[in-house]
């Protein structure tokens, strides 16, 4: 078996430009080796290259493959290798990480910190401040699809013994990972709202109440108007808007407001998709109108709405990765991958997993299997 050192070249997915996935995506078995050699020594020294197992997808994957929001999302150059989620065995760490947690051997899940690429080859270069090493009792594949869904993990934890808690989008990956915690921290009623309801109270997320949007309107039912929300988190885009509906329209509210410790979460933007090319939109998108609508809603509307909080940063350090693989070790959470996978490691697994993430209509993670 070679040795790192003598590993020339790798297999590993390509997206060659902006455009459908089926015409950009693709497996080459001849893309070289991510040498940590090759790197300046202040920035190898953070850095490790893992034999990588398993890739689970975000948003921001196909978000930077629309180019929608190219200028500021693009990879430097084509092709490049997507993904960023990842698990796998450390195979090389550079001889300047003298404070490095980590050794050769080690099994590891990370995060991504610069943007969503690098992982989905058969190697690849993980930040180890972002990274974790998984328990004996995970998988590789759920490893990552935990990693995807560090998020959850936040959110859950703003939770507080005894509230009432509605999530928007909740069969996804966020929303399938957070329920578990906050059930944990004591929540006393959570409700999902899923185009699948049915799947929502099964167990491992096992909410309380489901409801299917296609069917009933969350906003509108009776039972949530008389008994109101102490928290909603919005992980589908547009629940804000709706509520200000409401607000305008003088009706009565399914949350609490600010000024009884009701309480909005997001991690979204008003819509799924959003077109982006220069740094002053996007400062309007996710700096201005979140601090405009927590002013509001914590000023002279907090008796009417609820504290508005926009949630999607990730701190760039170990704790929220150490936190998730604890709650994982104890059983406290389980990993949810969307049942159509793990994918192959090939250029049609790697389409139809790119096209499920795309698609918004996911259960769980998106894992693409890597090496078994």
């Amino acid at each position: 078996m070679l040795t790192s050192k003598e590993i020339k070249t790798m297999k590993a997915v390509q997206g060659k430009d902006y455009g459908d996935i089926d015409e950009v995506i693709y497996v080459d078995d001849d893309v070289k080796y991510p040498r940590l050699e090759d790197l300046p020594p202040k920035k190898r020294k953070n850095l490790m290259v893992i034999k990588t197992h398993a890739v689970a997808l975000a948003c921001g994957d196909c978000r930077v493959l629309s180019g929608l929001t190219r200028e500021l999302q693009g990879p430097p150059s084509f092709p490049y290798i997507p993904g960023g989620d990842v698990s796998g065995v450390v195979v090389e760490i550079p001889n300047e990480a003298d404070n490095c947690p980590f050794k050769v051997g080690d099994r590891v899940a990370a995060r991504f910190m610069e943007g969503p690429r690098g992982a989905l080859a058969e190697f690849a270069v993980i930040h180890h401040a972002v990274c974790e090493k998984i328990p004996e009792n995970i998988t590789f594949e759920d490893a990552a699809a935990l990693a995807g869904a560090c998020p959850a993990i936040l959110l859950a934890e703003r939770i507080r013994m005894g509230e009432r808690v509605l999530i928007l989008g909740a069969g996804g990956g966020v929303g399938s990972h957070a329920c578990q915690i906050m059930r944990h921290r004591g929540a006393s009623f959570i409700a999902g709202v899923s185009r699948t309801p049915k799947r929502l109270l099964e167990p491992p997320l096992s909410y309380h109440r489901a409801i299917d949007y296609t069917q009933v309107d969350p906003f509108k039912l009776k039972e949530f108007k008389e008994k109101p929300f102490d928290v909603i988190l919005d992980l589908s885009a547009g629940g804000w808007l709706k509520l200000t509906r409401d607000y305008e329209e003088d009706l009565n509210s399914i949350i609490k407001p600010a000024s009884q410790g009701g309480r909005f979460l997001t991690i979204t933007t008003d819509t799924p998709t959003f077109e982006l090319h220069s740094v002053w939109p996007a400062l309007k998108l996710f700096l201005l109108v979140p601090l405009w609508r927590a002013l509001k809603s914590r000023t002279w509307a907090r008796s009417r709405l609820p504290k508005y909080t926009f949630a999607m940063s990730l701190p760039d350090t170990r704790d929220v990765m150490t936190k998730t693989m604890d709650y994982a070790a104890k059983g406290e959470l389980k990993a949810v991958i969307d049942p159509k996978g793990p994918f192959s490691f090939t250029t049609e697994g790697a389409r139809k997993a790119f096209r499920l993430q795309e698609s918004r209509h996911i259960h769980g993670k998106v894992v693409i299997q890597v090496s078994k």
